[in-house]
């Protein structure tokens, strides 16, 4: 019988967040981290305006995304590459740099897309311990071996919504050996104010990338849409190995015209950091304990998986979908995502009465 690559048979599949609750119409969906606006109104008209150029290819170089890109964030476009999500460009990375007897380092909760990537290329995950939930910088340095090749950090981390400072992402990098690439996902960087996501230790260093989506604040999770920003060596390496037509024409444009869109951003984390105080302090106001949080969710932790899973069905019960997260060994946690003000008032009042309060 023929038989896959080393690695890819122990991968477990993916589970994403759930859509729907038995019996619920219009469930309160709050599990996959997503913009509860919706995308920016000039990302939907020139998503719409590329139907009828539907059978031409796009773009391969994606001059304008990048370009766009490059402007807001005041990066240099040459530098800049463009995947499916993220995740494409978190895969092309792995597949690039490791492979059979290398490592793949990340942290305890984190995001589950890295030990996926490592497997699929036959290296070995190693998974490094976190200090209450929180990235710790020493522990990393103390894993490196002459076999690491990737290190994933996430800051601010999902499921956790913690984040450690740039001069621990500085020194991390500096401690790294020769062959190692320090990769900082930043795909909740822009819910931190004053924080550029790793940029300034990308061009002062050439062994860290950065990556980034347009999934979370940007609304456009169904187009899948990511980017990367590398030392242009690193950056060149990726391109040999992407897809040449891997975005389509809508998702280009409607991810051009989103990053343009500041002011409709800028609307959408004022709302997310003053809802998030609110959900934050209520669930607090609760006994329900919970991390300060820098992305668009909140981590929820309860007593016990027992008591996680029965707020867990209450929600339900309301309508509300959040996301367990015993896959990221936190079971007594489940992740809930900052929604609307109606939103969070909604989550709160259900789990007011779960805990008799109400």
């Amino acid at each position: 019988m023929i038989r896959p690559q080393p690695g890819i048979l122990d991968i477990a599949l993916y589970q994403g967040g759930a859509s729907k609750i038995a019996g619920h119409a219009a469930p309160l969906k709050l599990s996959s981290n997503e913009n509860p606006f919706g995308p920016s109104p000039m990302a939907i008209a020139a998503a719409r305006d590329t139907i009828t150029d539907l059978h031409r290819y796009p773009s391969t170089d994606h001059a304008p995304l990048r370009e766009a890109i490059a402007d807001i964030y005041g990066l240099d476009a040459d530098r800049i590459i463009c995947g499916v999500g993220s995740d494409e460009v978190l895969a092309w990375l792995a597949q690039a740099y490791a492979g059979p007897g290398d490592e793949v380092m990340f942290t305890e909760h984190g995001f589950s897309i890295y030990r996926i990537a490592a497997l699929s290329v036959g290296a070995t995950p190693v998974e490094v311990a976190e200090t209450e939930r929180t990235t710790d910088i020493d522990a990393l340095i103390a894993a490196v071996t002459d076999r690491t090749r990737l290190i994933f950090v996430a800051n601010p981390n999902n499921p956790t919504g913690t984040m450690v400072p740039l001069s621990g992402l500085e020194r991390l990098a500096a401690a790294l050996p020769d062959q190692c690439l320090l990769v900082i996902d930043g795909a909740y960087a822009e819910f931190v104010p004053d924080y550029d996501g790793g940029a300034a230790l990308v061009a002062a260093r050439d062994n860290v990338v950065m990556t980034r989506t347009f999934s979370k604040v940007y609304g456009l999770g169904g187009l899948r849409v990511g980017w990367g920003y590398g030392p242009q060596p690193v950056i060149d390496v990726l391109n040999r190995i992407r897809g040449p037509f891997n975005l389509s024409v809508t998702a280009l444009a409607g991810a051009e015209a989103a990053v343009r869109d500041t002011g409709f951003i800028d609307a959408c984390l004022r709302v997310n950091a003053e809802e998030r105080a609110r959900l934050t302090g209520g669930l607090r106001q609760l006994g329900i304990a919970v991390d300060d949080s820098h992305g668009n969710f909140v981590l929820a932790r309860f007593a016990d998986e027992a008591e996680a899973d029965a707020a867990d069905a209450h929600l339900k019960s309301a309508g509300i979908i959040v996301r367990q997260v015993k896959g990221y060994k936190i079971p007594e946690g489940l992740r809930i995502t900052v929604g609307r003000p109606e939103d969070v008032t909604r989550v709160l009042d259900a789990l007011a009465t779960f805990r008799g309060v109400a």
